[in-house]
């Protein structure tokens, strides 16, 4: 009779634990921008003119390092390393606008542009998810990635990159449960 009970309430605690998966983590990263989708983030890119934007245009459609956070700021060198990232790319096989950027040296400067939104979700069975035999997990999102090449003080090319839509699945599976991340230390020894 209290075997009986007890597996009523083992079986009542696993049925109440499956489906509480709305009790599992989630995270959101977010980067602080004006604009709140790739699509948004794309439109604002596109009015930059290279070879008509002026730099003081250019912080004025809300590209300003100084006020706008996660744009970050690219000597001369960095914008190098983009674009001659080693020996068996040359100066001369680049878009003629860098290559006279790459030339006026410290007059070439860069804006790096990283935005994104990323939502974590794990879902499934919480008791698995919990005692570590099984999580799931959802990402869904967008990243944003963009780079503005100045000469002075005035824009000469621009390049976009990125993901409008992430939407990835994990299925991470330890069939030794909480005793898989379990790790001995290196210098442990059996023997005296």
């Amino acid at each position: 009779m209290i075997n009986s009970a007890r597996l009523r309430s083992c079986l009542f605690a696993t049925l109440l634990l499956a489906g509480c998966s709305h009790l599992l983590p989630t995270t959101n990263q977010t980067t602080q921008s004006p604009w709140n989708s790739y699509e948004e983030a794309r439109i604002a890119f596109d009015s930059i003119q290279p070879g008509a934007t002026s730099i003081e245009e250019l912080w004025g459609m809300g590209f300003d390092p100084l006020k706008r956070p996660n744009i970050r700021v690219l000597n001369h060198l960095d914008v190098m390393r983009l674009f001659v990232p080693n020996d068996s790319i040359h100066l001369a096989d680049l878009h003629p606008d860098i290559q006279t950027c790459l030339l006026a040296k410290t007059d070439c400067q860069g804006y790096m542009v990283t935005l994104g939104n990323t939502y974590r979700e794990r879902y499934g069975n919480a008791m698995l998810d919990v005692l570590n035999f099984r999580r799931k997990t959802r990402t869904s999102g967008w990243q944003f990635q963009g780079l503005i090449v100045l000469k002075k003080s005035q824009v000469i090319y621009k390049l976009v990159s990125g993901q409008p839509n992430i939407l990835e699945f994990e299925d991470k599976k330890n069939p030794l449960g909480p005793l898989q991340d379990i790790s001995v230390p290196t210098d442990f020894s059996l023997h005296n």
